[in-house]
Formats: C-alpha cells, sequence, structure tokens
C-alpha cells in the first residue's frame, strides 16, 4: 500500500480565488498589471507584490518509508497586491519593479535546483521546508539589497548593474526555469 501526502506552502498569504500572473520569459509586466489602489501615505512610486509557491507529494509504503516524491514550485506576481501612483510611474520605474519579479523567478530557479540535489530519504520533509526557508529568506534579502543599492529605482547606473546581473543569473539557472 502507498500513502501520498501533499503540503503547500505559500511565501505570500494569498486567497484561492486572487489572480496571479506566472512568471514567463516572453512577457513583461505593463502597469496595467498592478490593480491595488496606492495608498496616498506611501512615498514609493510603485510596489510588486511577488512570490514563490511550493508544493510537494511524497509516496510513502504502508510502513512509513519514503519511496518518491515530487514537488511544485512557481514564481508568481499578484496583480491585486501591487500598485503604482500614476502621477510619477514611468517606464524606468516599470523596468525596477519588473526586475522585483525576475528576482523572484531566480530564486524559484534557484529553488528547484536544490530540490534537484537531494536524495529520497526519510528525512525528505524536513529537508524540503528547510530550502523553502532558506530560499524565503536569501529572496527577501536579494530584494532588499536590490532595493538599497539601486535606491528604489533612482540609481540608474546601479539598476542598469543590476539588470545584466540578474539576466546573467537566469541565464546560469536556466536549465530551472518556469515552464507555463
Amino acid at each position: 500500500m502507498v500513502r501520498i501526502l501533499l503540503l503547500l506552502c505559500f511565501l505570500v498569504f494569498v486567497q484561492n480565488d486572487e489572480p496571479v500572473l506566472s512568471w514567463d520569459a516572453s512577457y513583461k509586466l505593463s502597469w496595467s498589471d498592478f490593480k491595488a489602489e496606492p495608498p496616498v501615505s506611501d512615498n514609493a512610486a510603485a510596489v510588486t507584490a511577488s512570490g514563490i509557491t511550493f508544493g510537494f507529494s511524497i509516496r510513502q509504503t504502508d510502513k512509513n518509508q519514503v519511496v518518491s516524491f515530487t514537488s511544485d514550485v512557481h514564481a508568481h506576481f499578484y496583480p491585486e497586491q501591487s500598485w503604482y501612483k500614476i502621477e510619477v510611474a514611468d517606464d524606468h520605474i516599470l523596468g525596477h519593479e519588473q526586475l522585483h519579479f525576475d528576482i523572484t523567478e531566480l530564486y524559484a530557479r534557484k529553488f528547484r535546483y536544490r530540490i534537484s540535489q537531494l536524495n529520497v530519504s526519510n528525512s525528505i520533509r524536513k529537508q524540503l521546508k528547510k530550502i523553502h526557508n532558506d530560499i524565503n529568506k536569501e529572496l527577501s534579502q536579494l530584494q532588499n539589497k536590490y532595493d538599497d543599492e539601486t535606491d528604489y529605482s533612482r540609481n540608474y547606473e546601479s539598476q542598469a548593474k543590476w539588470r545584466i546581473f540578474i539576466e546573467a543569473q537566469l541565464e546560469k539557472f536556466s536549465k530551472f526555469k518556469s515552464l507555463n
């Protein structure tokens, strides 16, 4: 007898009916994708809500021996949580926001890579949860570093360097890209 267990974990709390955009190399965000109302008191020009969704299933024997596992990792953009201020938004700022989504995809790829390095064992649940937590921390740290170093898109030179860096990293992990 084989049992299948399924666990879904979400980086960002979303309702089941909330629309999402999955990352796709052939699709670039447009301002029409940002559906939320900007807060009046916020100084930011725009906010991209993106995150990684993760799920896995484990096959076990009737004696609880893990025999296999599968996983599912996606980079998503959440339109209903993303916003921009029309009076200051321009193509440069949109490029900055797109790069936030691209960074999310990069970490989805890194997540898939790390999962690919795992061996089937009875500790697979623990290993997957640790990778998930580590990836979320690393993703958050890089998103913050990106904003700090680009001064939230105002440092054009740094913005250009980051674009080149993220494009190179996406290429490096291209074997693990999102498939739509």
